[in-house]
């Protein structure tokens, strides 16, 4: 839920009691899509805001440290990553930041809703700058549907950047999805999904590693970062690997990377995967 007065966003969380602002400027756009409602703000001090259906979605100033680790970590872990796919990640910062790896020969990006990348090319074009990179290719569609009809063994990893488990976002956590995905998985191949906050959404996280093990997962970790726009202020992703344990990371390549990441690092790589004890407990049942 969320409320909107003259000079402040706030989205308020019923179940968890407690609610996130921003100070805003002026609303930019706002559109209703067959998919969700969109607004797009203009803040005092976190840039441009992207909401929807009233949940924060993105801002100009933070983003970095989502799209970095859901994606460094796993493009760092696996040996060969030459053919990527994002399943939503409309924003495209993830795909940006696939396509900061040279080893990567293509990324395809597929988003259930149009509106979304075309807000983001006109609102937070920085996160769109490499989308006309020839590796890339934008489709605008039903991401379960793209990896259920893709090749077996045709992909090195499947980054899943989706809204909350809701709506159009509700079946990319099930485990005929994850089965899918490793269908379409090379021996050694990786998925890495956001899996929202470990102190308010356990039960999601729990369901999730039980679904990825049960559709024939070896290995499940989560990894854990702040991200001050969302619930609590602290987020997760969730990686498995096809047949192998998620380990080998390339140290040597982080720190030969020719680009800038403003958070992600090597020792941030193992320092995420440390997890406290509450949540090595749950996840351990």
């Amino acid at each position: 839920m969320s409320r909107l007065d003259t000079h402040w966003f706030t989205e308020i969380h019923e179940g968890a009691g407690s609610a996130f602002s921003l100070r805003i400027r002026k609303k930019l756009v706002e559109e209703q899509t067959p998919y969700q409602r969109i607004e797009v703000f203009e803040t005092t001090d976190f840039g441009n805001f992207m909401v929807i259906d009233g949940c924060t979605m993105v801002s100009a100033r933070e983003n970095f440290i989502y799209h970095e680790m859901m994606t460094h970590p796993v493009l760092y872990t696996h040996a060969a990553p030459k053919n990527v796919i994002v399943i939503g990640g409309g924003d495209c910062g993830t795909l940006r930041e696939v396509l900061r790896h040279s080893e990567v020969a293509s990324a395809v990006q597929v988003e259930i809703d149009e509106r979304v990348t075309r807000l983001a090319e006109q609102y937070f074009p920085e996160l769109c700058e490499l989308n006309e990179d020839p590796r890339a290719t934008l489709i605008f569609g039903d991401g379960i549907q793209w990896i259920k009809d893709a090749a077996p063994q045709s992909l090195d990893v499947v980054i899943i950047d989706s809204t909350d488990p809701i709506g159009p976002a509700e079946g990319l956590f099930s485990r005929s999805f994850y089965e899918d995905c490793r269908c379409a998985l090379r021996p050694g191949g990786m998925i890495v999904q956001q899996s929202e906050s470990p102190l308010l959404h356990l039960h999601i996280l729990r369901d999730m590693h039980t679904s990825m093990r049960s559709a024939g997962y070896n290995d499940v970790k989560t990894l854990q970062f702040p991200q001050m726009i969302y619930p609590s202020g602290w987020w997760s992703a969730t990686i498995a690997r096809k047949g192998e344990e998620i380990a080998g990371l390339r140290e040597a390549d982080v720190a030969a990377k020719p680009f800038e990441t403003k958070y992600y690092n090597a020792d941030i790589h193992r320092a995420a995967f440390a997890l406290p004890t509450f949540l090595q407990q749950a996840l351990a049942q």
